[in-house]
Formats: structure tokens, sequence, C-alpha cells
């Protein structure tokens, strides 16, 4: 027999910032289980005054450690953080892989930390499907900000800009990522920028590029538009993250004295929506197929009978029924 969830019980602990009722409620996220959207309304009805800040980047610029730094930093401020770590999926269990919450064990005995991994589960854009109600259960827990790391798959990490609030994307000497950001597009979506392991030969000739790629971007643009630093840092060390940190609030303040803040959680909620309205059809679509409606059209239309166009009519009238 199911054990009953007291839904009510678990929002009214997260909201104290118990660690237990937050895992639960990510968990009930993940596995898209029938009382999410319950669950979804009782968390509704305050507007959001979290920093959600994504970082992204290729595999081994340090993208966790820089995590980890930048938790540490918070803290010493007295400010509840929560991470979320989207890590590959397990081709056998679909769960986290590679479980960036090792690389973050200085914190694992902190209540004011959460740090949750969660698997992409084959979502493509470096995040899971997941990521914005985990993300909403975070922010009702107290946390902010809410830092989310992407996979570290490399060029198709660029979801994590419709996600986040400021987009941080990392980068390190000797690897050739100065020709990927540009190869890549994400000069358009980083908000800040940042070479990590500057102690390395090549960190000055990578925040150069860096900087000459950016003014060539914003060339003609508002003065008032926010121009992306670059910032050297040495995450394994904690050097640079203060000045991180201040590039973090720069860009905060930036967002709501500007109305970008407003813009792109109006944004971030139209991409949630559709996303799940895309779920739906998807799941109603898979129905037809299972009872045979699809199986009847293709049919039809390998003998000739009809044409592809009006049998996917035909599909979308009765999925929309």
């Amino acid at each position: 027999m199911a054990r009953t969830i007291d839904l009510e019980h678990l929002v009214a602990g997260a909201r104290r910032g118990e660690p237990r009722s937050v895992g639960r409620l990510i968990t009930l996220v993940e596995d898209g289980s029938p009382m999410l959207r319950e669950l979804m309304t009782a968390l509704s009805g305050q507007r959001s005054r979290s920093h959600i800040v994504g970082l992204t980047g290729s595999p081994g610029v340090g993208k966790s450690t820089t995590t980890s730094a930048l938790v540490r930093a918070y803290r010493a401020e007295g400010r509840r953080v929560g991470v979320l770590a989207v890590d590959p999926s397990s081709p056998f269990s679909g769960g986290a892989l590679l479980g960036d919450r090792i690389r973050m064990q200085e914190h694992a005995t902190d209540p004011d930390v959460y740090i949750r991994s969660m698997a992409s589960r084959g979502h493509l854009g470096g995040l899971a499907s997941a990521t914005p109600q985990a993300v909403r259960v975070l922010e009702s827990a107290g946390c902010d900000p809410v830092l989310v790391e992407t996979v570290g798959v490399g060029q198709s990490e660029v979801e994590v800009a419709s996600e986040a609030d400021t987009t941080v994307v990392l980068l390190a000497p000797g690897m050739g990522d100065g020709i990927q950001a540009a190869k890549a597009g994400i000069l358009e979506v980083g908000d800040v920028f940042v070479v990590n392991k500057a102690d390395r030969d090549g960190a000055d000739q990578t925040a150069r590029e860096l900087r000459h790629m950016i003014s060539l971007g914003i060339s003609g643009k508002d003065t008032a538009a926010w121009r992306p630093p670059v910032l050297k840092v040495v995450a394994s060390r904690g050097e640079g993250i203060d000045t991180l940190r201040e590039a973090l609030d720069e860009h905060r303040a930036w967002l709501e004295s500007s109305g970008a803040g407003a813009l792109r959680r109006r944004q971030r909620a139209r991409t949630e929506i559709q996303g799940i309205a895309l779920a739906t059809l998807q799941a109603r679509f898979g129905a037809l197929g299972s009872g045979g409606t699809l199986e009847a059209l293709a049919a039809d239309v390998a003998e000739g009978r009809t044409d592809a166009f009006t049998a996917a009519d035909r599909i979308v009238a009765a999925v929309s029924d």
C-alpha cells in the first residue's frame, strides 16, 4: 500500500527550512508525482524574491569548486543557500551519475545549505526538466540565492540562461575555451564571465580574448545595458570569489533598477508554462498512439488513402478535444 503523503505538512516544513521536507518535495518534483500540481499550487501566492544564479561551462573548468566557494561566501553573510547540481543520468537507474554533492562535502552538515544532485534524465540544454519546480521549492524554503549548476557537456548548455536571473559562464586557460565561447554562442547568455584556475599559464590571454569578443558584441548597444565583466579567480583557494560575489550583487541590482529582472521572470514563467503544456500534449499524443489511432492513420497514409498533413490535423484535433 502506498504511504499517504501529508503535502500540507511537508510544505509547512519546507517553509521553515527543514532539509527533510525540502528533500521530499524535490523528490516529488523529480518523480513527476500526481501531487505535483497540488504542490505547485500550495507554493504559489508569493512573488519570487530569491536570486537565481546559473553556473555553466565545459567539463573541467571548476563549476562545482566555484559553486562551493560561493556557498562559503554567502554563508559568511548568514544567508541560506540552495544548490541544484544537475548531473548526467545513469543509463541503468536514471539517477544522477556524478553526484556533485561529493565535491561540496564541507557544507554537508550545515542546516542552512541545501545541496541536491538532480539527474538530467536525457533532457538537453544542461538542465533537468524538473529544474523550474525544484527551484521553486528552494525559494519557498527561504534559500537566497539558489545556485543552479549545469551538467557540463559543452556547447549546448544555454538553457540555464532562461532559468536564471544571472548566468555565470566559467572558462579555464589551456582548454580552448575562448574559441568555444564564440563558437557556442555563450557570449549572448553570459552575464558574468569567470576565468577559473587563473594561476595557470594563459589565463591573462583567455581573459583578453573574452573581453575583446564581448566588446564586439556590445558595440553600439544602449549605454545603460549591462556590460558583462570578465573576472579571474582561483576557486580552489577562494581567490577572487569576493569579487565574483560583488559582480553578482551588482547584476542583481541592475536587474531590479532597469526592469530587466521582471522581464526575465516573466520569460521564465512563459517557458515553464510552454514546457508543461507541451508535456501534457505529448502525453495525450502517446495515449492516441497506444489506442491505435496513430497506427490507423499511418496505415491510411502508407496506402495512399490520405496524406500526412491531413492525418496530422486529425491527431491535433483529437489531442485538443
